[in-house]
């Protein structure tokens, strides 16, 4: 039989609070279960953007959302040793040969959106504009985290 939970409702207190490019604070629940809550490094413009623009803000914050679940989805099916090139990344030539990568991903993706946008030609593989969209800018992020040593981590 399922153990039966309950939820708390009290606001967490902060254990510690300082702006980094981290986005990163650390909140400890009255239970103590530990998680982690993303920051603004400016959250003033952030409000004033989305009092500015609702709804482009909300559809981009919806889009980040599927990405990262696609980018979930993608991770159970193929672990990181694709993106590791079976290394542990730890070096700055095994990084380089991941962000190359990564590179060549990107730029097939650049140029199938070159046949389908720019020059108009039919699709033949049955992925959308959208899907290649979606893949180029998660490889960008990924390549990022490549880049700052957390891919696989």
């Amino acid at each position: 039989m399922a153990k039966k939970t309950t939820k708390t409702t009290t606001k967490p207190k902060i254990v510690e609070q300082k702006p980094t490019r981290a986005h990163k604070l650390n909140f400890i629940a009255q239970d103590e279960v530990e998680y982690e809550v993303i920051r603004y490094d400016d959250p003033q413009i952030v409000e004033e953007i989305e009092k500015l623009y609702p709804e482009t803000t909300m559809e981009f914050k919806r889009i980040l959302f599927d990405q990262y679940e696609l980018f979930c989805k993608k991770q159970s099916n193929y672990g990181p040793e694709n993106i590791s090139v079976g290394t542990k990344l730890e070096t700055d030539e095994e990084k380089k040969v991941s962000l190359t990568g990564l590179w060549f991903r990107m730029n097939d993706k650049i140029m199938r959106l070159k046949q389908l946008v720019v020059l108009g030609s039919k699709d033949n593989v049955g992925e959308s504009i959208n899907d290649t969209y979606q893949d180029l800018s998660v490889y960008g992020i990924i390549a990022q985290i490549v880049k700052n040593g957390k891919w696989g981590k």
